[in-house]
C-alpha cells in the first residue's frame, strides 16, 4: 500500500505539473516554474488523500474543483481577477480532456478504472498518463500560437500621457518578457519618451537583461495607448511603458498587449 501511495503521489504530481504547465501557456501566463512545482505538489497531495475520506460523488466532485482552484492560486501570477479566472478555466478544461482521454484508454485496454479512487493509477505504467499530458501540453502550445499573432511590422501606436501624445510604428517582439508588478512593459525610445512627458521624474523602474548586459530603465504608465494595425485600431488603458536608454525608431510593444485586446472585444 506504501508503494502505491508513493506510486500515485509521483503520478499526480507530473501529470498536475503537465497540466498547469499546458495551462500557462495557453493563457501565457508569467508564473515561474517554481510556483507550477509547489503547486503540483500540492495537488499530488490532494489527490492521493482524497479518496481516504469516501465522500459521496457530489461532495467528491465540489472538493476537487476547490482544491483545482487552489492549486490555480498558488502556480499563478495574477494582475486581475480575470487572469486568474482565465488560468484556472484552462487548467479545468485540459483536466477534463485528460481524464477523458485517460478513461478512453482503459477502455480500449481492458483495464477497469475506478472513478474517484485517485491511487488507482499506480496498477497501470506511468507511461500511459504521461502520454496523455504530453498530447494536451503539445495543443496547449499550438493553441497559444494561434492566440498570439505576429504583427512584427507596419504598426501605428499613438500613446498619451498627461496633455501629451505621440505618434510612433511599433511592432510586437515574442523576445519581450519585461514585467514590472506583474504588468507586461512595452518600450520606446528615451527621445520619444521626452516628448510625452519629463523622464527624470520617473519614479517606477524595471531591471532588463540584453547582449549588452543587465540594467534598470525607467517605467511609466500611459494613460492610453492607440494600436493602428491597419484594417482596425485598438485602444488600451493604463499601459506600463518602459524608456529606452539605446537609440531606436521604434516601439517595441509586448505581446501580451495582444491578448489584453482580445478580452478586450
Amino acid at each position: 500500500m506504501q508503494v502505491y501511495a508513493e506510486l500515485a503521489l509521483a503520478e499526480n504530481f507530473c501529470m498536475d505539473f503537465t497540466l498547469l504547465f499546458a495551462a500557462r501557456s495557453a493563457v501565457k501566463n508569467p508564473a515561474s516554474v517554481k510556483r507550477l512545482l509547489i503547486a503540483s505538489a500540492l495537488g499530488a497531495v490532494f489527490a492521493v488523500v482524497l479518496p481516504l475520506f469516501k465522500l459521496s460523488a457530489i461532495w467528491s466532485v465540489a472538493v476537487k474543483i476547490l482544491s483545482g482552484l487552489l492549486i490555480c492560486l498558488v502556480a499563478g501570477r495574477f494582475k486581475s481577477f480575470k487572469a486568474y479566472v482565465k488560468f484556472s478555466a484552462a487548467f479545468l478544461i485540459f483536466t477534463a480532456l485528460l481524464g477523458g482521454l485517460l478513461v478512453a484508454g482503459f477502455s480500449l485496454a481492458g483495464l477497469d478504472y475506478a472513478a474517484g479512487q485517485g491511487y488507482i493509477l499506480s496498477k497501470i505504467p506511468i507511461g500511459i498518463p504521461l502520454f496523455g499530458a504530453l498530447l494536451i501540453i503539445i495543443g496547449a502550445k499550438k493553441l497559444a500560437k494561434r492566440l498570439k499573432k505576429s504583427y512584427m511590422n507596419g504598426v501605428k501606436c499613438r500613446i498619451y500621457a498627461g496633455q501629451s501624445q505621440i505618434e510612433i510604428k511599433g511592432f510586437f517582439d515574442s523576445g519581450n518578457k519585461v514585467y514590472l508588478k506583474g504588468s507586461p512593459v512595452s518600450v520606446i525610445p528615451s527621445e520619444t519618451a521626452k516628448k510625452l512627458l519629463d523622464i527624470s521624474g520617473i519614479k517606477e523602474g524595471v531591471k532588463i537583461h540584453t547582449v549588452a548586459g543587465s540594467r534598470t530603465i525607467g517605467v511609466f504608465t500611459a494613460d492610453k495607448i492607440e494600436i493602428d494595425f491597419g484594417e482596425k485600431r485598438e485602444t488600451l488603458y493604463k499601459v506600463k511603458i518602459g524608456v529606452n536608454p539605446n537609440r531606436a525608431d521604434r516601439a517595441i510593444l509586448h505581446c501580451d498587449l495582444l491578448e489584453d485586446i482580445k478580452t478586450a472585444v
